[in-house]
């Protein structure tokens, strides 16, 4: 997997987060910095620890599925890429607060890194390069955090269906491209 790739992939799989930080600084009457960096360390620390979870199972269960797993990658990527695109279509009454409390930021954290897990499984398959990979997806989970807190302080939810939708694509791109190297070589 080229580093463009993983790249794209942590994009992807960062929109969660990124709408939900979004709504964190709709929340926030004056931008807090280090409320932003809290945020950001939560949902980049749980981006990185989920795929590295999924790994771990998926590393198990490599050599039974071996002959099917990039069929695997691309359902799980594709799946995970249509929730997102059908969350944002049918947008929910969301509630945003500006709390970073420990309870809070666990649950958003997980719920937002849900995906990643599946995201984890399919690198057992692909044999990617999972420390650097997870790094690499926490940083970019952590930077697009703080910068939607950022961006939720100044323009409000304007673009967090946006960020959904292209998250969404993005993971639906990556699974296509997966299962046709696979199938044309």
């Amino acid at each position: 997997m080229s580093l463009f790739e993983l790249f794209l992939i942590a994009v992807g799989l960062s929109m969660d987060a990124f709408a939900v930080s979004i709504c964190k600084g709709l929340s926030m009457r004056k931008l807090n910095l280090r409320h932003a960096v809290i945020i950001g360390l939560y949902f980049g620390g749980f981006q990185a620890l989920m795929p590295l979870l999924g790994y771990l199972l998926g590393v198990n269960f490599q050599n039974a599925i071996t002959s099917y797993d990039h069929w695997i990658a691309f359902i799980l990527l594709t799946v995970i890429g249509g929730n997102m695109i059908r969350e944002a279509l049918n947008p929910e009454e969301d509630h945003c607060d500006d709390s970073v409390a420990f309870p809070d930021m666990v649950v958003l954290a997980v719920a937002t890194s849900i995906d990643a897990l599946a995201v984890g499984v399919t690198f057992a398959f692909l044999r990617v390069h999972i420390l650097p990979a997870v790094s690499f997806i926490g940083v970019i989970t952590f930077c697009l955090s703080v910068l939607g807190v950022k961006i939720g302080n100044v323009f409000g939810t304007r673009y967090k269906s946006k960020a959904e939708i292209a998250g969404g694509v993005i993971l639906i791109g990556i699974g296509l491209k997966i299962l046709a190297e696979h199938l044309l070589a």
